[in-house]
């Protein structure tokens, strides 16, 4: 486990979602994948790693799964959680970090959890 969060810009601690944005950020089932990974991390995580623990969350360990999965967090779901302010990240650094907001978000994926591991091919 990596504590350096130097390089990951935080925002403001006092965020309050609406359900209906909970539920946009939880639609997603790779999205859910990284909040699950980052939920049991402290501080920040490079999207390597990310990627490698949604690949294998995924049953998948072949290279080019993992970049397809890199490329769509960059891309996708990490500037969505970021404008959400529950998770930072640093392109530059390629760093990711759950931050205090997405606390929030946690009775939810735990219930998504569940469901995600009864229903697992269920998007």
């Amino acid at each position: 486990m990596n504590s350096d969060t130097t390089d990951v810009d935080h925002r403001s601690d006092d965020v309050s979602l609406p359900p209906n944005k909970i539920f946009d950020l939880l639609l997603d089932r790779r999205r859910r994948h990284a909040l699950y990974f980052l939920s049991r991390r402290v501080g920040a995580v490079s999207i390597e790693e990310l990627a490698d623990g949604i690949a294998h969350r995924e049953g998948t360990q072949r290279p080019d799964d993992r970049e397809r999965i890199s490329t769509g967090l960059h891309h996708t779901h990490l500037p969505k959680l970021v404008e959400a302010e529950v998770v930072a990240y640093d392109p530059t650094t390629e760093r990711v970090e759950r931050l205090p907001g997405c606390e929030q978000l946690d009775p939810y994926l735990e219930l998504a959890e569940t469901d995600d591991l009864v229903h697992p091919c269920r998007e």
